[in-house]
């Protein structure tokens, strides 16, 4: 049985993908801050790197610093995580027997303000932010460990939201907690618009990469998105709709560090992968409204 180094195990993502794995016929060693031993450990540490890679035939690297506010306020921390940690990542694996492939989870945010959209994986990287330019940093330790012989990818995700136990401050499920709650739902930047990306989708695509670097295959960087733009004011009048919330609106303007109008082209992940984003955004939200209204013991507000 092939064994995979997940990082960033206890995450929203690699939560889920640690049990999707082990039912792809991975064995699934780990690797989080946040995990009981033998998988604590931190990849800002090479010798916690090294031990982890050991035996592995593929890693996927999702830990880091993933709060861009966490990243402005603390942009030490951000660096020796988002970049310090992949280069950990990859040092190890270029040292191991086993030459594992690597899957960078990288972001759309490496792409900043381009003014235009659908954005596609050719366009150029300009970030606005810590966060942002940690990943674009990340992403050049990765793809230039292919010189080296490694088999690695680049994945950039795009506001994955869809679990209960997700950061109470990101937006989705800040909004449906608000809501819940019969608390003011905040809306910094209204007319701002992304593209959000349901849990589920996001796993099938990493699973989906995961199967072709096994077979050998060389790929570009990647989408994983559904290229359809939802502003945050229509989200949070979804969140009211689907929870039946008589919360008022409280609206802000955007941060400063934030940037404020995204939607990618999903095409290259079809193409490459035959993947799609199958869960719609009222379904995804309907979904986590339903398990959060079931965690917090919730009645309609």
């Amino acid at each position: 049985m092939l064994r995979v180094l997940i990082t960033g195990a206890a995450g929203l993502v690699g939560t889920r993908l640690v049990a999707c794995a082990r039912d792809d016929g991975f064995a699934v060693s780990a690797l989080d801050l946040r995990a009981e031993p033998p998988a604590r450990g931190d990849v800002r540490s090479a010798e916690d790197v090294a031990r982890a890679v050991k035996g592995c035939a593929g890693i996927v690297h999702l830990a880091a610093v993933s709060r861009i506010v966490r990243a402005e306020q603390d942009p030490a921390l951000c660096w020796s995580t988002n970049v310090e940690g992949t280069r950990n990542v990859v040092e190890a694996a270029a040292a191991s027997p086993d030459r594992p492939w690597i899957v960078f989870a990288s972001s759309r945010e490496v792409y900043g303000e381009l003014g235009r959209a659908p954005v596609s994986e050719d366009a150029p990287l300009a970030p606005v932010n810590v966060y942002g330019r940690s990943k674009v940093a990340g992403e050049a330790l990765v793809l230039g460990a292919r010189a080296t012989g490694l088999r690695t990818a680049v994945v950039r995700l795009s506001n994955v939201y869809g679990s209960a136990g997700d950061h109470v401050d990101r937006v989705v499920p800040a909004f449906v907690r608000a809501a819940l709650a019969g608390q003011p739902l905040r809306v910094e930047g209204a007319t701002n618009t992304f593209d959000f990306t349901h849990l589920d989708d996001a796993v099938a695509g990493l699973r989906a990469i995961m199967r072709a670097l096994e077979r050998g295959e060389t790929l570009p960087p990647l989408h994983l998105l559904t290229g359809r733009s939802t502003s945050l004011g229509e989200l949070a009048a979804l969140v009211l709709e689907l929870t039946g919330s008589r919360s008022p609106l409280t609206e802000a303007p955007s941060r400063t560090f934030d940037v404020s109008t995204f939607h990618g082209d999903p095409t290259r992940a079809a193409d490459v992968l035959g993947w799609r984003a199958a869960v719609p955004l009222r379904d995804g939200v309907a979904r986590l409204v339903a398990d959060l209204r079931a965690a917090q013991n919730v009645t309609r507000v």
